[in-house]
């Protein structure tokens, strides 16, 4: 009688099937993902818009004056948003503050890699509306509002 000689572990075959699996898989997971996460750094965008907007409206109630900068709404100014925003880039977006007087202001945000970090840019003004911009061309009053 002929013994068999059993090997304990896997064949060539069997591995390269499971790594095959694996990698149809990630085909399919990771392009799901990155969609997903512009997405998420979208709505935070548009949620540190909101935020800038209230920070604006305070700036005025105590200066008589909307901020110029973020920088004058960040900790070494007025202290009503965080550091990290003052810094002008948070979630994948960059955000800076157009204009600001008595009469009004205007925030941009645009994605720090487009069609990346995100695939819309955003602007808002004193009048708390939001407009997009699907290009990378950044949002102005002009575009349209988000709905």
């Amino acid at each position: 009688m002929e013994q068999r000689r059993r090997s304990a572990g896997f064949s060539l075959v069997e591995l390269l099937i499971v790594i095959a699996i694996i990698l149809v898989i990630l085909t399919i997971a990771i392009p799901n993902y990155q969609s997903q996460k512009r997405l998420t750094n979208e709505m935070a965008a548009l949620g540190e818009l909101q935020t800038l907007y209230v920070a604006q409206t305070q700036f005025f109630s105590q200066q008589g004056r909307y901020a110029a900068s973020l920088e004058e709404l960040g900790p070494t100014g007025a202290k009503l948003i965080p550091k990290i925003l003052a810094a002008g880039t948070h979630h994948g977006y960059r955000f800076a503050v157009t204009a600001g007087s008595q009469s009004g202001f205007a925030v941009g945000a645009v994605p720090i890699s487009f069609g990346s970090t995100g695939s819309r840019t955003f602007y808002m003004d004193e009048m708390r509306t939001v407009h997009q911009n699907g290009s990378a061309e950044p949002a102005t009053a002009d575009s349209p509002e988000v709905p």
